[in-house]
């Protein structure tokens, strides 16, 4: 089984790049942020803009990170899956400085990360996005249909645990799919099969029910209405 986590809103309990520019960003960073959502501008585009925006010093940039939590049942899914052997991948269309920081405060900064990359110095912070693909549907940094299709002579299943806009498009392409707030609104108004969850010891618990792990087999998703929207 191969497992793909979204970050932000899934695993970290507020979005980190959001939280970012909201403490040390131009204000200006809104006004792109408008462009995204009226579909003016598109999400790769608006990342990179708005990342140059971001000031401070290396240690402001802790700090604020270091001020975000993450989902307090995350650690323990991963200790899950491990001992099952399962690939889990952090698949996000934020940066990966930001994710390498929070997973580290608890000791996961090992695992596999696919992020749009921070480089540069204070004051003239880029983003590198060596995971967007040209035709990509939802215009990302990231392309996460592009990261989840099948390896050659594998057919694992996939599952994929997500929250958001950046979510969508991957939601229609993977075998079990945790959703949560827009995402799961998303997927129940397309009457896509989904598992829904607040946090990941809703996760764990419903892999542990769906996957027989001698096999291994995985029970058919269900259809839900979303708990909660955000917007």
């Amino acid at each position: 089984m191969r497992i793909f986590c979204d970050f932000d809103g899934t695993i970290s309990r507020k979005d980190t790049t959001d939280t970012v520019l909201s403490a040390l960003g131009d204000p200006a960073w809104r006004a792109l942020e408008d462009e995204w959502e009226a579909g003016t501008l598109s999400a790769a585009d608006c990342m990179r803009r708005q990342i140059a925006l971001v000031g401070g010093t290396d240690a402001d940039l802790d700090a604020v990170l270091d001020g975000i939590e993450i989902d307090p049942g995350f650690v323990d899914f991963i200790a899950w899956a491990r001992a099952q052997e399962f690939e889990v991948t952090i698949l996000s269309d934020g940066v990966d400085y930001f994710i390498t920081r929070l997973l580290g405060r608890v000791g996961l900064d090992d695992l596999t990360i696919v992020a749009n990359r921070l480089a540069g110095e204070p004051g003239a912070r880029e983003l590198y996005q060596p995971w967007a693909r040209h035709g990509c549907a939802a215009a990302s940094g990231v392309c996460k249909c592009e990261a989840v299709r099948p390896k050659p002579f594998r057919r694992d299943p996939v599952v994929f645990i997500g929250d958001g806009r950046s979510d969508f498009c991957v939601s229609g392409r993977v075998d079990i799919l945790f959703a949560k707030d827009r995402l799961a609104e998303y997927a129940a108004g397309r009457n896509r099969p989904f598992h829904p969850f607040e946090t990941f010891a809703d996760v764990t618990a419903a892999l542990e029910a769906l996957v027989d792990v001698s096999t291994p087999k995985f029970a058919a998703p269900i259809y839900a209405a979303p708990k909660h929207a955000s917007l």
